[in-house]
């Protein structure tokens, strides 16, 4: 594996390198206006949801957590959102649905400064805290979604104890995210084996992520040109998920899997 393999493969090395990682990127593209850091989603059968002009430009993106929420019932109901990236996702559900309230947290700062000046909607708050220890009390929500980001978490069982925790009794987990073939039985399991959740709905949908993926491809190639210098380039590509990046191969070639969850709190 060499050394540097065996210090990736360590939880705490990961995260360390992700809160480095994540911040920094969200500075080298500061005042672009990018809402997303998710890959996308595109239909096989060609169904694409109805948006408003402002979101076209992001429909892909969009269309992901479209495809996450489902026909789950968000109006009038209490929503976090663990990982919230920059907020796009979080906007587009308060307008589209009409949540109670939402919540979108992130451990990542420059996220939330840019959640805070760009995304003003009655309802919409954001706070900064960690995926493995949400400051919530018990019981505290309706729904909690998760589009992404959970590959980061060096603890995954931890963070679905806690999900699990801050649903109330009747509500539901919306998460979607990718893993490598190898670690896809304990990524299930920890879902599907904790006790106080219901796995009800588990969807591969790799082949739709790869065709959101390939349609943002050359915006994503040209702003990772613009904003990261040349030495980081490489890493920005694989990060973007443009075509032939890393995880766009590993993807194609089965290496990666994309899965969609509801699960039900009991």
């Amino acid at each position: 594996m060499g050394l540097l393999g065996e210090a990736l493969s360590r939880p705490t090395v990961r995260r360390a390198l992700w809160r480095a990682w994540y911040p920094f990127f969200s500075r080298r593209i500061a005042g672009r206006g990018v809402d997303f850091l998710n890959y996308a989603y595109d239909s096989l059968d060609g169904t694409r949801p109805v948006l408003d002009a402002c979101d076209e430009p992001v429909r892909h993106h969009v269309q992901l957590y479209a495809h996450v929420v489902g026909d789950a019932e968000l109006h009038g109901r209490r929503v976090l959102e663990v990982s919230c990236g920059h907020g796009g996702g979080a906007s587009w559900v308060v307008r589209a649905f009409g949540p109670a309230a939402y919540v979108g947290l992130d451990l990542n700062p420059e996220a939330l400064r840019h959640c805070l000046s760009r995304h003003r909607l009655p309802g919409l708050t954001f706070v900064q805290g960690d995926a493995q220890a949400l400051p919530f009390e018990d019981a505290s929500f309706d729904v909690v979604l998760n589009v992404e980001a959970s590959h980061c978490y060096p603890d995954f069982p931890g963070f679905v104890a806690e999900v699990t925790r801050v649903l109330r009794p009747g509500g539901v987990f919306l998460h979607a995210d990718l893993r490598h073939a190898s670690g896809i039985p304990e990524w299930v399991g920890a879902l599907a084996g904790r006790q106080g959740l219901r796995l009800e709905v588990m969807r591969l949908i790799t082949p739709e992520v790869l065709r959101g993926m390939e349609a943002i491809s050359t915006r994503h190639e040209a702003l990772v040109r613009e904003c990261m210098p040349w030495p980081l380039r490489g890493l920005g590509r694989d990060f973007a998920g443009v075509r032939g990046s890393l995880p766009h191969r590993a993807l194609s070639s089965g290496q990666l899997d994309y899965r969609s969850f509801r699960l039900a709190r009991l």
